[in-house]
């Protein structure tokens, strides 16, 4: 028979008791049933569990999965899922993914030495909800490899233009014409870096505004580090990774306020999204399970 830890989802308030049973059916992690461990019997501050496989979440283990993409969506997705069922009825302080514990038992110690940030920490974040912001910044693509040497084009190279070739009135009246093919490419290439130069410019133009439209209705701001490589998605270069939390009644005016907030600025994509539950506000920090399964 496989040994079972158990993995822990959120802190989250059972006001009346009927939480267990709103969660009936509810699968987490490895399709196990989840569940609920209290302190005491009447106890509203509680946390979501679930039996795994320990062999699964031994750090040797853990490393592994970790560099499996799919094993690492599936669990992502899986305590995703259980913290959103639990946001949509309560307030609730999600746990870092793959956060286990031996057993049920070492989840009641950590709840009970805890309790009572735990539930001050519930009733801060009671109502509210958090948006993430992201702020790309999209310079012009190249149009030539900046290690192309031009080429010999049969132009005169002091004109740019062919020996025979006479004015027209359909003659080409870009700013290149009558630059040689050297001279031509190097003014695309310093029109190409202004033009870069200046997205970055619009990028901290909008972060300014952004961040004065997020401050009318946000009480926090956590700022996240950009992401980079797999975890960037889209097109640009991620500038600003920020989380905001936000009063409830306060959701959707804050996404329009902060989308708006950088309209008409070249090269600059704002991506707005939520509303989630208050990951990055959640765990005070002196919060750590007994036995970790992330280094």
């Amino acid at each position: 028979m496989t040994e079972a830890i158990t993995y822990a989802y959120a802190v989250a308030r059972d006001t009346d008791g009927s939480l267990e049973e709103a969660l009936s059916g509810l699968s987490g992690v490895a399709d196990t049933p989840v569940h609920l461990v209290r302190v005491g019997r009447n106890d509203d501050v509680v946390v979501a569990v679930s039996p795994v496989p320990e062999r699964d979440f031994q750090e040797a283990a853990l490393r592994t999965h970790l560099e499996d993409l799919d094993w690492l969506e599936a669990v992502a997705r899986a305590h995703h899922r259980v913290i959103e069922a639990l946001a949509a009825r309560t307030a609730v302080l999600p746990l870092r993914l793959a956060t286990v514990y031996l057993d049920d038992e070492r989840v009641r110690l950590m709840l009970r030495a805890r309790h009572e940030a735990f539930a001050g920490r519930l009733t801060d974040l009671a109502a509210q909800v958090e948006w993430g912001v992201k702020i790309y910044v999209e310079p012009p693509a190249a149009t030539e490899n900046p290690t192309d040497a031009p080429t010999d084009t049969g132009l005169n190279p002091d004109t740019g233009v062919s020996p025979d070739a006479g004015l027209s009135p359909d003659a080409d009246l870009s700013p290149d014409a009558g630059l040689s093919p050297g001279r031509a490419y190097l003014s695309r290439r310093r029109a190409q870096r202004h033009a870069r130069e200046d997205a970055y410019r619009g990028a901290e133009q909008a972060a300014e505004r952004v961040e004065a439209a997020a401050r009318v209705h946000a009480v926090d701001r956590v700022q996240h580090r950009p992401q980079q490589g797999e975890l960037a998605r889209g097109p640009g270069e991620n500038v600003i990774n920020d989380a905001y939390l936000v009063p409830l009644q306060h959701a959707e005016d804050f996404r329009a306020d902060v989308m708006r907030a950088a309209e008409g600025l070249p090269g600059v994509r704002v991506e707005v999204t939520g509303p989630w539950a208050p990951y990055s506000f959640a765990t005070p920090a002196e919060a750590e399970p007994r036995k970790k399964a992330m280094p």
